[in-house]
């Protein structure tokens, strides 16, 4: 080898170890997926990268799982790997199986006392039994001496359990990031529910309040006369008002927006009276006026005075047995109780379940101004229609059919945004009015939200304890309003983009099971012999290829 060649190999070996440790010093990850799956948004990067501490996490999602519960766990996984490489001070997880314990009975007991409940999968054993297995798709996370506990598994109702696993992972990244936003927290933010007009009472909102004050202080008071006096807030609740509003509240609401407050409208378009309702079983029902129509209208958006009937409802017990005989209360449909379907196109409400509303109205998208943008939040099922006032309200079953229901997806809820009108431009402000900034003729960019019905905050109270918002306590069923509505105040106070996470969307590839079904036979045939007869004729083609070299080689 002559000294040219012993050069240039030092000098190809000297290249490629440089090369290599230059590669060490930076690690490059590439996501290849249509979907994006594998990456973190860039309010994930920016929170990790400002960890001062490490990050510690304990998945009890373990043990013996089906195929989609090891899938949330890969996933879970490998959400926690991609958040490793990205943390400042590194994350390490570990998985902890709930039932490989000494005493399984005790442990399911402490760690449903930490919040962590389990959930019951049905499933078939390896000899075709069915079989009940115990799962806890929980997460515990750890950072700077405090534990906040995260739920891994969304239960949409209406979605099969595949959908709902793949909404699971959907929503992992914003889940677990919500909860770390929880830990490193500092500042206390404020919203505030609004009285004085007859809205709903604190105990009726306590369930609300409670899922609010993981985030915020939630304050209540009543507007004077200081103008300025909601400033403080991020966002304002206006929930079920039953009395009208008087210019100078209408003046301080309005200000607030333009100066970009926030406000969560939820406005009942009809009056009704319920003692009446609950003695007689039916009321007459009107118009409500709460001197609010030419506000929201030069906002552009106008609540109906109309009842929303869906033939998507729930039950209630209506006794039906003649008078003078044994009550007999039997499940009737009640169209003024519908089930309404959250929007799944808008972050505040996409994976939610389906949300009680009792006497909803509609809502209508009014004007023309190209600053503000309205998204739907909350509509109908494809069978509803809308009964004016004034009319009565009857508790007992009415005689219907399909047809009765002709309309479809009828607005209830909707999210504005943009730059709003004030509804005083041009006018002469309240002189009762103290510590009034410059008037603002047209916001800054801001949001607010309006459902056309003030009992979708309201919790029951049942022997002096709350019934959880949206418990239906005839069906046993738990529906969406919480969910629906705790979203919607973190989108109107969502700056940096969080919320955005929860419309995070993968294609769900499930496999046609009539297919798979059909084929079987011929795609196991096709399994077994297609290799084998390559493998053959590879071996013919390899022998016929060797002869005339061996036979040169003889010559």
């Amino acid at each position: 080898m002559t000294t040219k060649k012993i050069l240039t190999y030092i000098v190809s070996v000297l290249c490629l170890a440089g090369l290599c440790y230059l590669l060490t010093l930076r690690s490059a990850r590439y996501d290849m997926t249509a979907d994006k799956r594998y990456s973190l948004s860039q309010p994930t990067e920016r929170l990790l990268g400002g960890m001062t501490k490490p990050i510690e996490v304990i998945i009890y999602l373990d043990g013996e799982l089906n195929a989609g519960f090891l899938r949330l766990r890969d996933a879970t996984a490998d959400l926690l790997d991609e958040m490793d490489a990205v943390s400042a001070h590194g994350l390490t997880y570990r998985f902890h199986n709930p039932h490989d314990v000494a005493d399984p009975q005790q442990h399911y007991q402490e760690l449903a006392a930490r919040g962590l409940t389990p959930t019951v999968i049905y499933d078939k054993d390896k000899s075709g039994n069915n079989r009940q297995i115990l799962v806890f798709p929980w997460a515990e996370l750890k950072y700077g001496g405090k534990t906040i506990a995260v739920s891994l598994l969304k239960n949409v109702r209406g979605q099969s359990g595949e959908e709902n696993l793949n909404a699971s992972i959907e929503t992992l990244e914003y889940e677990i990031t919500d909860a770390l936003r929880m830990l490193v927290k500092k500042g206390v933010r404020h919203v505030a529910f609004l009285e004085g007009h007859g809205e709903l009472p604190e105990a009726y909102t306590y369930d609300l309040t409670v899922a609010l004050s993981r985030y915020f202080q939630v304050d209540r008071g009543v507007l004077q006369h200081d103008a300025s006096v909601l400033d403080g807030f991020e966002a304002v609740i206006i929930a079920g008002p039953k009395q009208a509003f008087s210019e100078r509240d209408k003046f301080i609401i309005d200000q607030y927006i333009m100066r970009g407050g926030k406000v969560l409208w939820m406005l009942d378009g009809v009056r009704f009276d319920y003692a009446s309702l609950s003695t007689e079983g039916l009321t007459p029902a009107i118009a409500l006026d709460l001197n609010l129509t030419d506000m929201l209208f030069h906002y552009g958006i106008r609540v109906n005075a109309g009842l929303l009937q869906d033939e998507q409802c729930l039950p209630v017990p209506v006794n039906v047995a003649p008078q003078g005989q044994n009550p007999d209360y039997q499940p009737i449909p009640w169209h003024y109780q519908p089930l309404l379907l959250p929007s799944p196109l808008h972050p505040a409400s996409s994976h939610t379940t389906q949300v009680i509303a009792t006497f909803p109205s509609t809502l209508d998208f009014v004007g023309s101004g190209s600053d503000v943008e309205a998204s739907l939040l909350l509509v109908s099922s494809e069978a509803s229609r809308v009964i004016p006032t004034p009319a009565k309200v009857d508790l007992m079953p009415q005689r219907v059919s399909d047809e009765d229901f002709p309309k479809s997806y009828l607005p209830v809820g909707a999210m504005l945004e943009g730059q709003f009108t004030s509804a005083f431009s041009h006018r002469i402000a309240p002189d009762s009015i103290v510590n009034a900034a410059p008037f603002a003729p047209k916001s800054v960019k801001t949001k607010m939200a309006v459902f056309a019905c003030g009992s979708l905050a309201r919790n029951d109270v049942e022997n002096s304890q709350v019934v959880p918002l949206g418990f239906d306590r005839y069906t046993q069923t738990q529906f969406g309003n919480r969910d629906l509505l705790l979203n919607t105040i973190l989108y109107l106070t969502d700056d940096a983009g969080w919320i955005q996470l929860r419309q995070k969307q993968f294609t769900l590839r499930l496999l046609n099971t009539t297919a798979v079904r059909r084929s079987k036979t011929m795609v196991q045939a096709t399994l077994i012999v297609v290799p084998a007869v390559l493998l053959f004729i590879f071996g013919i083609a390899y022998n016929l290829l060797r002869r005339p070299r061996r036979k040169s080689t003889k010559d």
